[in-house]
């Protein structure tokens, strides 16, 4: 009996493996909403990582989030390093890029609970009386990524969170 299940159970290991490493070596997540508010003001809300805290979803999931701003006060070279619980993690966000009131680009580099470096970009674009933002972040995606990534839907996981940002942003900008 064990004789047939060791095989069987490296071969079924060796097929996650191997489809793990078909998978692709990067990854884009990308979310978008209208909100009722001036791509100006959207742009804004973004491109000031104090406003952008007001309704950053993973600020929101650690009230005991110990962060610390840095560099200009807004655009090109702002930055926020943060420590939070298991659902936040460590590292720092820099807006690396602003362009009112159409885009916002930053780098965001993550110590715990796994390192990686990722580009996050916002998009802000006029339609009609509304406003359509686009919230995508794209990175490498290693191995041990694209292993998880077999058993966790991770577009699904930091897609929620981005829908969840959008919202909350879509909240902030419409109240006034």
């Amino acid at each position: 009996m064990i004789r047939a299940i060791v095989p069987l159970a490296v071969l079924a290991v060796a097929a996650v493996l191997l489809y793990a490493a078909s998978r692709p070596d990067s990854f884009r997540v990308e979310r978008a909403a209208s909100i009722r508010a001036p791509a100006a003001k959207v742009h804004a809300l973004i491109a000031d990582l104090h406003e952008f805290n007001t309704w950053n979803p993973y600020v929101r999931k650690d009230p005991n989030l110990k962060g610390r701003y840095r560099g200009a006060a807004a655009g090109p070279g702002s930055a926020y390093d943060f420590e939070g619980n298991h659902d936040v993690g460590r590292g720092s966000l820099e807006i690396v890029e602003s362009t009112p009131p159409t885009r916002v680009a930053m780098k965001i580099d993550m110590v715990a609970p796994f390192e990686a470096h990722n580009r996050v970009e916002f998009t802000v674009g006029p339609r009609g009386e509304a406003t359509d933002g686009t919230w995508a972040m794209r990175g490498p995606s290693p191995f041990v990524a694209r292993l998880l990534g077999v058993f966790m839907n991770m577009d699904a996981m930091i897609g929620r969170d981005f829908e969840a940002g959008l919202a909350n942003l879509k909240a902030v900008a419409e109240r006034s």
